[in-house]
């Protein structure tokens, strides 16, 4: 038996890419009638980048996207400060202003080429697990029988509550307005602005229509709370004049809204990540407020850690028990998200008069300084997050050490030229010479263009394993893949 992956969003399609990429059985299924065509999140940082890469899912997004990696705020309508997201690790690795939609059709595609198409209208129901696997229903009314259970069917998710899994939290800010508009704007469109006010945030960010002028912006704002639900039109109307309000810029024309979106930003996040044969990923497992354009990114890292695990365990190579491990890696990762997201939310929105102050004379200056840039740009791309502390980590050692991100170099595979991440495709990786046995076809056996330790790296492109005596490497692989616990 396989894997039911329960929605087709950006974390159920790179888990079912993943764990197809292994060789193990998926299907998928999804509420909706078909795939969304709404931009929804619009930014994909480094480490996203670097993994739909891994999935051979990054197709041409980078040709489809905007490169607009700066972020200029104003004051009292003025620019006091520009953050420069900028390039991580040279510009394979700059974050991507592109629209889910269009990563999920990218998704999508990978995904039929490994032979899985989503089914759509057709939502998990009800679901009943036993020692030996799960037994769901669909809304189509048809049973399914299958080894695992993943749930990455969004923050209402259906999956968590059949599961019996706490979902607590509490929300950020009274309401959110989104609009993705076409507007007469001639302000230049190689980077994001925001506008810092007394009543609140203004934020516009330009995008790139397929096929379309360039003249589409996400416009967005916040506001009180309403008691009741806003029209599309009534939220148009409302983006209109709060622009001029709180940017002080009257000559802006929106004509039209490609989509609206009015919500409550909410911190909440999983109990657990797991209960039996049943798991999460994505907004299952936790939602928090999308500044700093986190929330798409670590619902795919979700995916790309758990899929490597389940798949050792779907085919017998490794113990159920090294799935906890996933939970142990990426939950405390969740809570850092969360952390960041709900800070940014109260500074940015400034909702006393202390809170204004710090923000305005305080905090915004020091956006200025470099160093504060490039710890800015390293916290969004993802690229230094680390499992060390986790139950297959090590805090000694040179680095890498064990649970850190190795970096993409250079190796040889059979004589000829590669680099590690492209061979890192559904397969561990020894670079020396060494022998995995234990991983069968998992693993590929490549060569450093230098010396030094042995080194055994993850499917997701985290460190394993380092040393220089091959018979350590096997009895630390034993060890995780019984107990999923090695130190």
């Amino acid at each position: 038996m396989g894997v039911l992956v329960a929605g087709a969003g950006p974390a159920g399609l790179a888990l079912a890419c993943g764990l197809r990429q292994h060789g193990t059985a998926v299907r998928v299924v999804d509420r909706a009638a078909g795939p969304a065509t709404t931009s929804r999140a619009n930014i994909l940082h480094a480490r996203g980048v670097e993994v739909l890469n891994r999935l051979g899912a990054l197709g041409d997004l980078r040709e489809r996207s905007v490169a607009a990696m700066r972020l200029t705020m104003h004051l009292d309508g003025s620019p006091v400060a520009t953050i420069r997201f900028g390039e991580v690790e040279g510009a394979q690795l700059s974050a991507l202003l592109v629209s889910q939609a269009e990563i999920e059709a990218e998704l999508r595609r990978r995904l039929a080429e490994l032979g899985v198409e989503v089914e759509w209208d057709s939502a998990v129901v009800d679901a009943v697990q036993d020692a030996d696997g799960v037994t769901a229903t669909l809304s189509t009314g048809e049973t399914v029988r299958t080894g695992w259970l993943a749930g990455c069917d969004g923050a209402h998710s259906r999956v968590r509550e059949l599961a019996g899994i706490g979902f607590p939290g509490v929300p950020l800010a009274d309401q959110w307005l989104l609009a993705d508009v076409h507007a007469d704007w001639d302000r230049d469109r190689s980077g994001s602005a925001g506008w810092l006010h007394r009543d609140g945030l203004f934020v516009a960010m330009p995008m790139r229509e397929p096929g379309g002028r360039d003249d589409l912006w996400r416009l967005m704002c916040d506001v009180p709370l309403s008691g009741n639900r806003l029209g599309d039109g009534e939220i148009v109307d409302r983006m209109r004049r709060l622009l001029v309000e709180r940017t002080g810029q009257a000559g802006v024309r929106i004509r039209d809204a490609k989509w609206v979106s009015s919500f409550r930003i909410h911190r909440r996040l999983a109990e657990t990540y797991r209960n039996g044969r049943v798991l999460l990923a994505g907004d299952a497992a936790h939602i928090h407020s999308p500044f700093g354009g986190q929330g798409m990114n670590t619902g795919i890292g979700d995916a790309e850690n758990l899929a490597w695990k389940l798949a050792l365990v779907v085919d017998g190579t490794a113990s159920p028990a090294l799935l906890d491990t996933y939970e142990a890696e990426r939950r405390p990762l969740a809570e850092e998200v969360l952390r960041g997201t709900t800070f940014n939310t109260k500074v940015l929105l400034g909702g006393g008069a202390v809170t204004r102050f710090a923000r305005d004379r305080v905090l915004t200056p020091l956006l200025k300084l470099p160093a504060v840039q490039r710890a800015g740009t390293n916290i969004a791309s993802q690229l230094l997050v680390s499992y060390r502390r986790g139950p297959l980590g090590s805090g000694r050692g040179p680095r890498p050490r064990p649970g850190d991100r190795v970096r993409d170099f250079e190796c040889l595979r059979d004589g000829a030229r590669t680099r590690l991440h492209t061979e890192l495709r559904g397969h561990w990786a020894v670079v020396g010479h060494a022998s995995a046995e234990l991983l069968g076809e998992h693993v590929v056996a490549l060569e450093p263009t230098g010396s030094g330790d042995v080194l055994l790296v993850r499917p997701d492109g985290h460190l394993a394993w380092r040393g220089r005596n091959p018979a350590d490497l096997e009895r630390w692989l034993r060890s995780a893949l019984t107990a999923g616990i090695t130190r």
